[in-house]
């Protein structure tokens, strides 16, 4: 087990599709902490309705919780603009764009690029309006070597939970002759950064974290994406944040999204690990 110092970017298990997603990773992590124990350090009100689940292997396409932040609406839909109300949700991992077809291109829009989300005709209207967090207790990446693929798990040291920056979107068919989607389907995606200092090591993006400081004004619906406040948050994470990191090599039960339960997060030893990790803040990938 190392110290923290160091973290990696979500995970993915097996070969990934040539062109995963705008992310340019692909993604698992773990979801273990309870609805109401996530509805207390995110100060907001459970709505998942008892359907959450632990979850210690989280992968496309699953239910997956999320805080969001909205004005109530009367019987009418009209919204209160004098009121907020920040909920816990379930929606599906995979935004799927309010303008789609269908779903299917869900699946590979797991993660945005914070840099140029605003640009994206998929993302820009969710980070103008629809921003969210979801709520991990830590994520997994590979570190890929010449002749291995070594998976990491990391975490706060403290056990708090990570605050990944997230989009989501409202989609419903024209025309849905089954009533597959009679209320429509609600989607996110996770935001990634270049990783930071020792992340590299692991791989060159990260989930975008954010800092507990921050989630008020990333979640604020009356903020648009040029607003400073929240064009800030765009940002890589803060060493001071990283440092509050642990990081783990693990085996490779992950990699297979059937595995799911506590083994899971078992660390391997250091004879076990083939490349291990620098422990310098300021470090890069490690040296070839």
């Amino acid at each position: 087990m190392l110290r923290a110092d160091v973290v990696g970017g979500l995970v993915h298990g097996g070969e990934p599709p040539a062109a995963c997603h705008d992310g340019g990773m692909c993604g698992r992590y773990a979801s273990i902490k309870a609805p109401a124990d996530l509805a207390d350090e995110f100060r907001a009100v459970d709505a998942t309705d008892g359907a959450a689940r632990v979850d210690y292997n989280v992968a496309p396409t699953k239910q997956i919780i999320t805080v969001v932040q909205r004005h109530p609406r009367d019987e009418d839909g009209t919204p209160d603009p004098d009121t907020v109300e920040r909920t816990l949700r379930l929606v599906r991992w995979g935004l799927v764009p309010s303008w789609a077809k269908d779903v299917k291109g869900g699946a590979r829009m797991i993660n945005a690029r914070s840099e140029t989300a605003g640009e994206k005709p998929a993302f820009r209207r969710a980070l103008n309006a629809r921003r969210c967090l979801i709520p991990a207790d830590g994520w997994y990446e590979w570190q890929r070597g010449k002749d291995h693929k070594q998976p990491y798990y990391t975490h706060y040291v403290d056990g708090s939970s990570l605050a990944m920056a997230g989009l989501w979107e409202y989609w419903k068919p024209k025309d849905d002759p089954a009533n597959e989607y009679p209320d429509g389907l609600v989607t996110a995606a996770v935001l990634t950064a270049a990783a930071v200092g020792p992340l590299a090591q692991v791989h060159d993006r990260m989930p975008l974290v954010l800092p507990r400081s921050a989630w008020d004004a990333w979640l604020d619906p009356d903020t648009g994406a040029d607003s400073e406040s929240v064009s800030s948050l765009l940002a890589p994470p803060s060493p001071e944040l990283v440092a509050a990191f642990e990081i783990r090599p693990i085996g490779a039960a992950v990699n297979n999204v059937r595995n799911n339960g506590p083994e899971l997060l078992e660390p391997l030893g250091p004879e076990d690990v083939p490349e291990p990790l620098q422990l310098d803040l300021l470090a890069g990938p490690n040296p070839s």
